[in-house]
């Protein structure tokens, strides 16, 4: 009888800790408030190394790499497969040095310009407002401009939103039909300066709220089409001081969006190599990924106190993970490979963003070709996409879906001497069909884990997964294709219950179909 009890009492405990090793999501249905807006999943092209000379314009003479008007046609496709609605040009540092009007015009008159940010390589501004305009057109993504407020004058921003808008009669209007296009673009989304707090100026709070004031007034909306959408340049990192002057000090009217600046790495003075890189490394960098939700909160309560109504957005437009450059390469062009750990850092911000979407409508990844966490790498004719470009094709599901609140409960824990951090990240969606997507990231370096997923009304089910045999694993142009997406049919389902397994460092996105 004793060793009975004891035998029932050892499979109980054994029950209780199998349980606990369980993660629980349950999803809320009918709970959905916030649309998860597309831009989220916005880009960033850079002036800087080969983002765009050798990245996305390879030159209108070259005959050996196809293009349209010298933009590669292979990226061209594969940013418009990956749903890019929005893209940042040009900067960044380099939109602070950036005048607008030397990359107009015959290409052969245009004067030299010394990227004194990035390499201090001399540009031949080739590369300018129509050609930015028109790959936007190209891969159907909106343009988000960036205007120079550092060196330059209220003037040449208000000029320039009156040469790409101004349908009318205009000196501005009629100059860019000398150039070439009749029809304005339209552009909507306006940056107001970088960085001010630093590459921008070094400029106080304060100065630069009132800066903004000035530029601000005088951008007038020229389009018929669409109201324009200011963005003041916010805050780095955890300066909650700058986000909460800039609410306080500007008018509504005089502002749609503050921005915020975040970057994940092992440490800021030490990045460590970007395939080359322990455990240590790794849980260092998901920290830092990690404390975006910390900082998304923050400012957003910020943002609270003095909008309530949520009018206007927080726009996260520099993140993703930053490393030290590959071996012989300059050090100010800031290219580096792509890994799990990249895949790692797109899935768990993403969901965060999505999770945050009452307040974040805009997002920008740095940046999308050649540079930091890009999700397309070049050299030469060739072409490979990364880890991080199939986790955001794999999320693009949830672009402009109403976001369903979530629940996780039971163990999600990742621990590594130590330190803690959530292992398992979560986001669901249901989309205009009524399809629920749920994206599911598992950042434990060397654990699987079990997890159920809660769905009232349950449906068809059907799964991607992003997972590779190691965590420092790449694509290269040898191996182009050693990560890409798999379909995923680890999964039991019963119900409105669905039981599966994530294996270590991997991404999966399921689609559950209603079957009415």
């Amino acid at each position: 009888m004793i060793l009975r009890l004891a035998f029932i009492l050892f499979l109980v405990s054994s029950f209780t800790v199998s349980a606990q090793e369980v993660t629980r999501i349950s999803v809320q249905t009918n709970g959905g408030q916030h649309i998860i807006n597309k831009n989220i999943y916005g880009h960033f092209a850079e002036h800087l190394g080969r983002c765009i000379y050798e990245g996305f314009y390879v030159g209108e003479d070259n005959d050996v790499i196809p293009h349209t008007n010298g933009v590669r046609n292979d990226i061209i496709a594969a940013l418009r497969e990956l749903k890019v609605p929005v893209l940042r040009w040009p900067g960044g540092c380099f939109a602070d040095t950036y005048h607008w009007m030397d990359g107009i015009g015959s290409k052969g008159e245009r004067p030299t310009i010394v990227n004194q940010w990035w390499g201090g390589v001399t540009e031949d501004n080739s590369f300018g407002t129509h050609d930015f305009l028109n790959l936007c057109e190209a891969i159907g993504a909106e343009p988000y401009l960036a205007g120079n407020v550092g060196s330059g004058q209220v003037k040449e921003l208000a000029d320039w939103v009156t040469y790409v808008n101004h349908e009318g009669v205009s000196p501005m209007a009629d100059l860019r039909r000398a150039n070439g296009r009749e029809e304005p673009w339209n552009v909507k989304y306006w940056g107001v300066g970088n960085e001010m707090w630093g590459c921008g100026g070094n400029m106080t709070p304060e100065f630069y709220a009132n800066l903004y004031r000035q530029y601000s007034t005088f951008m007038t909306d020229w389009s018929n089409s669409s109201k324009l959408f200011r963005i003041a340049s916010g805050a780095n990192v955890a300066d909650y001081h700058w986000t909460e002057v800039l609410m306080r000090d500007v008018p509504k009217h005089l502002i749609e969006g503050v921005a915020l600046h975040s970057y994940s790495f092992v440490e800021w003075n030490d990045k460590g190599s970007a395939t080359d890189f322990d455990e240590a490394q790794y849980f260092s960098t998901m920290q830092t990924a990690l404390k975006m939700e910390e900082l998304v909160t923050k400012h957003s309560a910020i943002m609270d106190q003095y909008d309530p109504e949520k009018e206007i957005a927080l726009i996260v437009d520099e993140w993703g993970g930053w490393y030290n450059v590959e071996e012989g390469t300059n050090p100010g062009f800031l290219y580096q490979q792509n890994t799990m750990r990249d895949a790692m850092i797109a899935g768990t911000s993403l969901n965060i963003f999505n999770n945050h979407a009452d307040r974040v409508r805009m997002a920008n990844l740095a940046q999308t070709v050649n540079v930091l966490q890009a999700v397309i790498l070049t050299e030469e004719e060739k072409m490979i996409l990364t880890p991080t470009y199939h986790v955001m094709k794999m999320y693009n599901v949830h672009q402009d879906a109403t976001l369903l609140p979530v629940n996780l409960s039971g163990n999600n824990t990742y621990e590594f001497k130590g330190k803690k951090l959530p292992a398992i990240s979560a986001s669901v969606s249901k989309n205009a069909d009524g399809i629920i997507n749920a994206s599911l990231v598992n950042i434990d370096a060397t654990e699987r884990r079990e997890v159920e997923l809660l769905v009232p009304g349950g449906g068809k089910v059907s799964g991607t997964m992003l997972q590779s045999e190691n965590l420092q694993d790449f694509n290269s142009f040898d191996s182009p294709n050693k990560i890409t997406p798999q379909v995923f049919k680890d999964f039991k389902q019963k119900g409105d219950k669905i039981t599966l397994t994530l294996p270590p460092f991997s991404v999966v996105v399921l689609s559950i179909a209603n079957q009415d």
